[in-house]
């Protein structure tokens, strides 16, 4: 695993700071299957758990835990801490495949 520069994560939190930027990159992290939470995480970190706390109305202390791997958040935090991306946790049909018999 390449080791990521101290550079690196200050330009990501740059960047993040743009609500377009911080939604593709959201999107992005959650199609090559990164887990939610684990994406959330990071970029809450990066972003300033105090300033994401403040923007979406839940508790930095809550905001951690919601986002730690061993807590399994609601439906409605998962939603309010997306809300800041223009995003909702959502459920949608994937495709059917057909299995072969034998």
């Amino acid at each position: 695993m390449v080791n990521r520069s101290r550079d690196w994560d200050e330009g990501l939190a740059r960047d993040l700071q743009d609500p377009v930027f911080a939604r593709e990159f959201v999107l992005a992290a959650c199609e090559e299957g990164i887990p939610l939470q684990e994406v959330l995480r990071k970029v809450v970190r990066l972003y300033g758990v105090k300033e994401f706390a403040q923007q979406v109305g839940i508790p930095s202390s809550n905001v951690l835990r919601a986002l730690h791997p061993s807590h399994n958040p609601t439906q409605e935090t998962l939603d309010r801490l997306l809300a800041p991306f223009g995003l909702q946790l959502s459920v949608r049909p994937v495709p059917v495949t057909k299995k072969r018999a034998a």
